[in-house]
């Protein structure tokens, strides 16, 4: 009896133990199987919905920290985004926003093809981020080595490309932790590591490969343009550059030539500003002819705000504010008037601030074919708008420039002020700039400075023959301008002349006849 009783008990505890086991809350080990060394152990299918890397609290560790990621460079890319529009405080970068733009858009697109294929993993895919990871490294040494790259992208472009090139490195650690992470669930709940692949899981491997590789063409051409970039900064500028603005950017000036004439008389200095272009893009060439024969003795010329040399003010940027950028810079340089004001196009709007605010300094105005604050609202075209600014996010690409200095010779002036400008990222952003404000502060600005106008100003109006042919509410706001003071020497019509009135030699000579009239008072 004893030892029945004894047997009893036995039976009674074993039962206790085996349901205080199946009490136990399961874990990631032992909830769908027991130990797969167990020779009496079921093996699941391979095609399992149980049979997945998820189980196991390292990989879904990385899935969330990746999630993380995303959220923060979204936040990054929303800010270098407004950035274009509006410059947040302390994000401003002296180079074209576009570029930082750029580096972000590739960390979240490589973030969230990572989470999209996140339990695919696949070895093209990791080989492609280590290629990634490469370009993103050179980018880095580049940007930091070059003063000039450096002055301009600042700590925002620095960041958004050390940032692009740690979530590179992330790409392939997260893959490979997937792939260990499946190999060890399929070994545990299928009795080994499955190397045949679905044919879902085949497309999802050519999907995340063919945006990798995509990224990785995108990286290599922006890699190839910052090389280029800093090829050219070894294009010495002609002039200085000042900071303006409490030393947020710098403005470049270039004077030449001397105050007096020949026979020792003092004449004023004439100051070029540029139209849709800088002022190296031709005028320069006529500055310096004019010095040559004796047309004017002196001159001076300032880079508008992403135009050559100068670098790229925050957003917005008004005429007038670029206006009180160039008469610090002037300050800066120790240049004084008096002023003989010379403008073309789009540029006559900002001499005409700069004139109102200078009227006891300037000597006489020149207006080479001028724009009218009424057709402001041509440059400020939502349409002309959205493609400044889709060019402007792609121009980190340089694909123009790179397959221009490759394939047509192209050189570095080209690219910092001549033919290949307008594709230039910094030039594109200040067009924006200009774009976003043409028709409303800047018209504002420029119909105030119309009342403050010195009346007495000596004023020529040179336009443009084929334009007026061409535009009927030109011809009058041509007429309407040549008002602007009440002492207009001339309004001449170049007949056979485009905008740009100085690139025919009738342009030219009306130019420079009438320039000396105002230098030297005849």
């Amino acid at each position: 009896m004893r030892i029945f009783g004894s047997k009893k008990k036995d039976g009674e505890e074993e039962a206790a133990a085996a349901a205080a086991s199946s009490s136990e809350a399961p874990d990631e080990h032992t909830r769908l199987l027991p130990n797969r060394l167990d020779s009496e152990a079921r093996f699941l299918n391979a095609d399992d919905p149980a049979v997945s890397p998820y189980n196991l609290w390292n990989v879904r560790l990385a899935r969330f920290l990746t999630i993380i990621f995303t959220v923060v460079t979204f936040a990054w890319w929303i800010l270098q985004l407004i950035s274009a529009f509006v410059t947040p405080p302390t994000v401003h970068t002296r180079g074209a926003a576009f570029y930082s733009f750029g580096y972000a858009t590739v960390s979240l697109l490589l973030l969230l093809a990572t989470l999209l294929f996140f339990a695919v993993p696949a070895k093209s895919v990791r080989l492609l981020c280590i290629i990634m990871s490469v370009l993103l490294l050179l980018d880095i040494i580049v940007s930091l080595a070059v003063e000039r790259v450096r002055h301009e992208e600042r700590w925002v472009g620095i960041v958004s490309t050390a940032w692009t090139f740690l979530m590179s490195l992330w790409a392939v650690l997260v893959d490979r932790i997937v792939k260990w992470g499946k190999a060890e669930e399929e070994e545990r709940l299928t009795g080994r590591p499955e190397t045949r692949r679905t044919l879902g899981e085949w497309s999802e491997v050519a999907a995340s490969s063919i945006i990798v590789l995509i990224l990785d063409v995108t990286v290599f051409l922006m890699t190839l343009n910052l090389i280029l970039r800093s090829i050219d900064t070894g294009l010495g500028a002609p002039g200085n550059r000042y900071w303006v603005d409490g030393d947020k950017y710098q403005i470049h000036v270039y004077c030449h030539g001397n105050k007096t004439d020949a026979s020792g008389t003092e004449l004023p200095t004439v100051l070029f500003e540029g139209g849709e272009e800088p002022v190296e893009n031709g005028l320069w060439q006529f500055a310096d002819a004019a010095v040559e024969n004796g047309t004017i003795s002196r001159y001076c010329f300032a880079d508008r705000p992403g135009f050559a040399w100068s670098d790229n003010a925050p957003s917005p940027l008004t005429a007038g504010m670029a206006s009180d950028a160039l008469s610090e810079a002037l300050v800066e340089a120790g240049e004084k008037g008096p002023w003989v004001l010379v403008s073309a196009g789009v540029g006559t709007v900002y001499t005409r601030i700069f004139s109102s605010r200078h009227g006891r300094e300037v000597d006489g105005l020149l207006m080479i074919d001028p724009l009218h604050e009424d057709l402001l609202d041509r440059v400020a075209s939502s349409r002309r708008g959205f493609f400044l600014w889709l060019r402007g996010v792609i121009s980190p690409l340089g694909i123009s420039r790179v397959s221009g200095a490759i394939f047509k010779g192209r050189s570095r002036g080209d690219r910092v002020w001549g033919r290949s400008i307008t594709s230039d990222g910094r030039y594109l952003l200040a067009k924006l700039q200009e774009n976003l404000v043409a028709d409303s502060l800047s018209k504002r600005e420029v119909i105030s400075s119309k009342r403050i106008q010195n009346q007495k100003t000596p004023l020529i109006v040179i336009s443009s023959g084929e334009k007026i042919k061409s535009d009927g509410a030109w011809q009058e706001k041509q007429r309407d301008l040549s008002h602007l003071t009440q002492n207009l020497i001339h309004w001449d019509i170049a007949n056979h002349a485009p905008h740009e009135v100085w690139k025919v030699l009738e342009g030219r000579a009306l130019i420079e006849k009438r320039l000396k009239q105002l230098v030297h008072g005849n």
